[in-house]
């Protein structure tokens, strides 16, 4: 097993923009990473499992509902440091990113933002803690990037809903406690709803054969004829812009998050550059492999500035769906460059698991799809500077 000698790149001293509060976090994130997820992550990948025994170290970080105050269990933080914690969980792998990300984003987010106080006071400590485990289901057999379409869809029985339906793809939900689950009522209006496990007619099964985040568990929410208690309803949002305002929450952590993967991929490729020797000298010394370094450590400091600035206007709550869209676009599409960049320099020792990067790319691939592909974000930028709806 190797040691994780990561260095972090700030080539524009990056960090003189950051508070010591956002330093202390994220460093605190970088050893935790260090310490617990690079000396299991390729075996876990390898077996194609998801490390159960991190949960708790991730509740411990402060990684679930970072920005979620404190009087409900969460940490209270800004937005930069949930970025930061994004950031360095993305840099050990994509899916523990992920479990992370939907805890945060999509399950306590929603409950935070739509939810009663009622709903707030009995599940957010419990999932900022860890004793409870979420997963989000929005996305449907034959609805993905139009989720608008979806079938799923639940009635009024007096005393409860009736839910039938399905999601597919869905992040934590092989082991996940609790689901927010969107779905149309009679009028076929999109209204959230919390789904507990143990629900009879609830099921997870969980989706096997993936050459991508096989590291985290991924599966379907099945629902036949759930009753959901009608106090499970998350009453303050609905339409489809309430599963939206979650997925804007979620794609801003995955802005910060690929970078992350993309400056692991490049401090390995750095660091092997000067240690690999043909024909008589170091490969860094080659004119190639210094153009494919110099371009990666452009690339990643335009997206850390870029991101920097996405933070400050989410905290400043001025921050627009478009504008996260291109920030979630151009990060996972520079990091996924990187990794077959940083690939090509390893030669052949870049596809084994000795090193990081042919886990990063292949997550990646996962990452330019999810929450938005990378052409639907396209159109969401062309649709907010021409004014024209290219969807319809």
């Amino acid at each position: 097993m190797k040691p994780d000698l990561f260095t972090s790149p700030d080539y524009f001293h990056l960090d003189e923009l950051l508070t010591e509060e956002h330093k202390l976090i994220r460093d605190t994130s970088r050893e935790w990473v260090k310490k617990e997820v690079s000396p299991i992550i390729e075996d876990a990948c390898q077996k194609a499992k998801f490390p159960n025994q991190i949960l708790t170290g991730l509740a411990e970080i402060g990684a679930f509902g970072p920005y979620i105050p404190a009087e409900y269990g969460g940490a209270g933080l800004d937005q930069i440091s949930y970025g930061l914690i994004m950031q360095e969980l993305e840099r050990g792998d994509s899916g523990i990113r992920s479990t992370a990300s939907v805890q945060s984003s999509l399950v306590m987010y929603p409950i935070y933002k739509y939810g009663n106080e009622e709903q707030r006071k009995r599940f957010l400590p419990k999932l900022a803690s860890g004793e409870l485990i979420g997963c989000f289901g929005l996305t449907e057999p034959d609805h993905g990037s139009n989720p608008g379409g979806m079938t799923t869809n639940f009635k009024d029985c007096g005393d409860y809903f009736l839910l039938n339906g399905a999601k597919l793809w869905i992040s934590n939900s092989p082991f996940a406690d609790i689901a927010i689950v969107w779905a149309k009522n009679e009028e076929g209006r999109i209204k959230g709803l919390i789904v507990e496990r143990g629900m009879d007619g609830f099921t997870t099964p969980e989706t096997h054969g993936k050459w991508s985040l096989r590291a985290s568990a991924t599966g379907e929410l099945v629902f036949d004829n759930v009753k959901v208690p009608k106090q499970n309803l998350l009453p303050n949002k609905d339409g489809l812009g309430a599963p939206l305002g979650c997925l804007d929450s979620a794609r801003y952590g995955i802005a910060w998050g690929a970078i992350g993967a993309a400056m692991d991929c490049y401090d390995t490729a750095l660091r092997y550059s000067k240690e690999r020797h043909q024909f008589g000298k170091p490969i860094g010394s080659f004119q190639l492999q210094q153009k494919k370094l110099a371009e990666m450590i452009t690339e990643i400091t335009k997206a850390q500035f870029l991101t920097w600035r996405l933070g400050v206007l989410k905290n400043e709550d001025r921050a627009s769906t478009a504008q996260i869209s291109m920030c979630k676009r151009n990060n996972v599409d520079m990091a996924l460059k990187i990794a077959r960049e940083s690939r090509q320099i390893l030669g052949g020792m870049g596809i084994t698991g000795d090193y990081p990067i042919m886990r990063h790319m292949m997550n990646l691939e996962s990452v330019v799809t999810y929450e938005g592909t990378h052409d639907i974000h396209l159109l969401i930028t062309g649709l907010d500077i021409t004014g024209l709806n290219a969807f319809k």
